[in-house]
């Protein structure tokens, strides 16, 4: 099944963060809905903020092929002092907000990552911020179903390596089959900390014991 883009998707002052408060938090908002559907659709792994930049999630190229057709003028590199917004054609004036209409900038997307883990559904993964994590669930929320999976098939006091959870034939039909691995641990570390697992060292690397 593919994606189900929102409507804001096609919509290029989407791609411009706006300058008015009120309507750049429910564009903020609209933002992080789509990047967390998004990454829970395709299971984005963690990434790096210049791999982002460049992914159908902050760049819709459909709609830059649109913006950048024939016909339509691109604006100078050093504009003179534009005419007023509101005279101008959608596509140029949106274009000189954005010199790259249809692709969110390298600064906004960092807005909105920030966004994303003020509401506690990302993780920085280096002090520089330059790769992370976007966390459609909460590792808790993880742990919780990971339990519940234990829990059902009797599989208390047994031992699993991260592979056999995240890949393993048993998990197949669990949601949490094929869960990025870092993911993963934050998950089973909550779960250690709540005494109902705990993350252990084997010949051939990391597993769990469940209790």
């Amino acid at each position: 099944m593919s994606f189900a883009w929102p409507w804001q998707y096609s919509f290029p002052p989407f791609f411009t963060l706006q300058p008015n408060g009120e309507t750049r938090q429910k564009q903020l908002s609209a933002w992080c809905a789509l990047a967390l559907a998004y990454s829970r659709r395709h299971r984005l792994p963690a990434m790096t903020v210049r791999e982002a930049q460049d992914s159908p999630l902050f760049a819709n190229r459909r709609l830059q092929r649109i913006l950048w057709g024939p016909g339509v003028p691109r604006a100078p590199a050093c504009p003179p002092p534009p005419p007023p917004f509101s005279s101008l054609p959608p596509a140029v004036g949106e274009r000189l907000l954005n010199p790259r209409p249809g692709k969110l900038p390298l600064e906004s997307i960092q807005v909105v990552l920030e966004e994303l883990r003020k509401n506690g559904n990302l993780e920085w993964l280096d002090k520089n911020k330059t790769s992370f994590l976007i966390m459609w669930r909460r590792p808790e929320e993880w742990g919780k179903l990971i339990y519940q999976w234990v829990s059902k098939n009797g599989l208390t006091n047994s031992v699993f390596t991260l592979y056999e959870l995240a890949s393993g034939d048993d998990t197949e039909n669990e949601e949490f089959h094929g869960l990025d691995e870092t993911m993963l641990l934050r998950a089973l570390q909550a779960l250690q900390q709540e005494h109902k697992a705990e993350i252990i060292t084997l010949d051939d690397g990391r597993g769990v014991k469940f209790f």
